[in-house]
């Protein structure tokens, strides 16, 4: 039987997504990760994007200045549609350095035909998940990059940010999406249970 999708568990009810302890951890193995999987780590965990967006994403799309990266939204159905997620400076930081953004947005293309990975999406598939064994984050649905993506919006509603701000970073069509994670459960329903305490 297939997993019903728009939902945080599993037909066996096992969660699909990372919690605040596995997101840490991952981020910490992947300091120990190849820079260049190193960086695609800190894309995935910190944007909650699509393994198959972070690797389409350009140096163009590295908006220093304004602290975000921009991520054309793949799933939609039609191409040239947008969406910018604030990032920590560290991670842009990383980018920078690792990817030399700043020296490539100096080109007359201004970066936007250099992409960031050359990697293929199974490898990178790959890549991502031997940091996640590395982190001891086992077997089961949420070891996977989109147990990341999951993983950022159950982090961004625990933490308050409105579900229209997570709809519009996930690149989500409808808010009905963007609300499964309110159904989170665990740690991350008890921090947003402790807030009416």
């Amino acid at each position: 039987m297939k997993p019903m999708s728009g939902q945080l568990f599993d037909q066996d009810g096992q969660r699909k997504y990372l919690t605040a302890d596995e997101r840490e951890a991952f981020l910490k193995a992947a300091e120990r990760a190849p820079r260049d999987v190193r960086t695609l780590c800190g894309v995935l965990a910190f944007t909650g994007c699509r393994i198959s967006e972070a690797l389409a994403l350009t140096a163009d799309r590295v908006d220093l200045a304004g602290r975000l990266i921009v991520f054309e939204s793949l799933k939609k159905r039609r191409k040239g549609v947008y969406r910018g997620v604030p990032v920590p400076p560290a991670l842009l930081d990383a980018l920078d350095l690792v990817h030399g953004i700043r020296q490539i947005q100096q080109r007359r293309s201004g970066g936007r035909s250099v992409r960031l990975w050359s990697m293929s999406r199974p490898t990178a598939w790959r890549q991502v998940k031997a940091v996640m064994d590395t982190a001891g984050i086992g077997a089961g649905p949420q070891a996977s990059p989109k147990g990341l993506r999951h993983g950022f919006g159950v982090a961004a509603v625990s933490a308050g940010i409105p579900l229209n701000m997570v709809q519009k970073w996930l690149g989500h069509a409808q808010l009905s999406t963007t609300a499964i994670y309110a159904a989170a459960v665990g740690d991350e329903e008890h921090h947003i249970a402790s807030r009416m305490w």
